[in-house]
């Protein structure tokens, strides 16, 4: 892998590359996760929200300073690998893979719960629009069709327009006795939500992906992070809010909580406009993410842990067919179990928060190593690690997904790969 620590002319300025950044955190689960964890915790699910928020500013901040020093387009991977050896890049790369097939539906379903609601139809509707987006999410990279920066920005300030149009609209009808009682199920519950909700802020590890594209690294990493976490802050905090204080009682049997929002000011105008929304909100993340984990997994296959085949297509400007085939089967399958009732929406978000959580206590763990101990990025990556691993521990019966797979990586690596070299210098820089 290689690294380009220089600045580039032609490369992503500071509002492209916040545009891309927000993207990939900002997904489809804003638009249902606050009736799952109003139903899991009541209002105090706002704790967990909050909390999230704190807890990963040393978590984005940890990354872009790592990815400051040497940026790559490894990112995690690439630093697990300096601080750890191959082996141990093994388990972070099936973590992130193999989350795919249930992050991806899940996230189609939901869109397609928005599209139906709009045009009137039940479930069936629902799950052939959740059918089409996920679709259309490898069918884009199967042909190498990217949103632009310039197009992900135009579409970042047009989806945060409209979720801060929700709020503003919906802001008078909210009622402080809907805070009342704050915590039905106790405050313990508050950490299992968090554990659930952290499917909203996964994607603060793609800037590492990110950085080598950036136009100045060094200067803009820091700036696009501050950028991304208030942007994100502000709407997640603000249509949480709003949620619990406008629909009440009703927000925990709500499938579409931000269309009930935009009902209560805008009308029939409001599902329409949602629909489109959560369309676009929904292919975002999809395509992103698919994008991503198809190039991991041609690379895990270059290096001897996937079958050989499909490293096929992995070179850069290429499409990685195999991988992304493969891919595409084991998520239309976790589709289908979700279709026949064998697994829940809320079951596949959790295992793919659990995956995820696990990939970012990693890149982070790596950052202890790699990092010059006693600067305050250091203490800093200390902090995230350890918030990471109390927040996977909340997993729950979820955890048994990373755990699984982090075994079937270890096995792998062991019998595939060499004796581990001693892993590279630190950064340091």
């Amino acid at each position: 892998m290689g690294n380009n620590k220089s600045s580039s002319p032609t490369g992503l300025g500071l509002f492209r590359a916040t545009g891309i950044y927000v993207g990939a955190i900002l997904g489809s689960g804003i638009l249902v996760l606050p009736a799952i964890a109003a139903r899991e915790a009541g209002p105090a699910s706002l704790l967990a929200w909050a909390a999230l928020l704190v807890f990963c500013t040393p978590v984005a901040f940890s990354f872009a300073e790592m990815s400051r020093q040497e940026p790559d387009a490894g990112g995690i991977a690439h630093f697990v690998t300096r601080a750890f050896g191959r082996r141990a890049s093994v388990v972070a790369g099936y973590l992130f893979y193999f989350a795919i097939p249930f992050g991806a539906p899940a996230t189609a379903v939901i869109g397609g719960n928005y599209i139906a609601n709009a045009l009137g139809g039940g479930h069936g509707t629902a799950l052939v629009a959740a059918a089409l987006l996920l679709a259309a999410g490898f069918a884009s990279n199967a042909v190498g069709i990217k949103l632009s920066s310039r197009l992900q920005l135009v579409l970042m300030v047009l989806l945060v327009a409209l979720l801060a149009l929700a709020v503003a609209v919906a802001a008078p009808f909210a009622k402080a006795e809907n805070f009342e009682p704050f915590a039905p199920h106790g405050y313990w519950a508050v950490g299992g939500v968090a554990s659930l909700l952290f499917f909203c802020f996964a994607g603060w590890e793609a800037v590492t992906h990110l950085a080598a594209e950036f136009r100045d690294p060094g200067r803009d990493l820091k700036r696009a992070t501050w950028l991304t976490l208030v942007v994100v802050g502000v709407v997640y905090i603000g249509v949480v809010a709003a949620s619990v204080a406008v629909l009440g009682p009703a927000l925990p049997g709500s499938p579409v909580p931000v269309a009930d929002l935009l009902e209560k000011g805008l009308g029939p105008l409001a599902a329409p406009l949602t629909a489109v929304a959560a369309a676009v909100l929904t292919f975002g993340p999809l395509n992103t993410f698919i994008a991503g984990a198809s190039r991991l997994g041609a690379s895990l296959a270059a290096d001897g842990v996937l079958p050989l085949a499909m490293a096929r297509g992995g070179g850069p400007g290429e499409v990685p067919s195999v991988s992304l085939a493969v891919l595409a089967a084991m998520a239309f399958l976790s589709f289908g179990a979700a279709v026949a009732g064998l697994a829940s929406m809320q079951f596949q978000i959790g295992a793919a928060s659990a995956c995820f959580t696990a990939v970012t206590a990693f890149g982070l763990a790596a950052g202890t190593r790699l990092l010059r101990p006693g600067t305050p990025a250091w203490y800093g990556v200390i902090v995230a690690a350890a918030v990471m691993v109390l927040i996977l521990l909340f997993s729950g019966w979820a955890l048994a997904v990373p755990a699984l797979l982090a075994a079937a990586a270890v096995w792998t690596g062991a019998r595939f790969l060499p004796i581990p070299a001693r892993p590279l210098p630190a950064l340091h820089g």
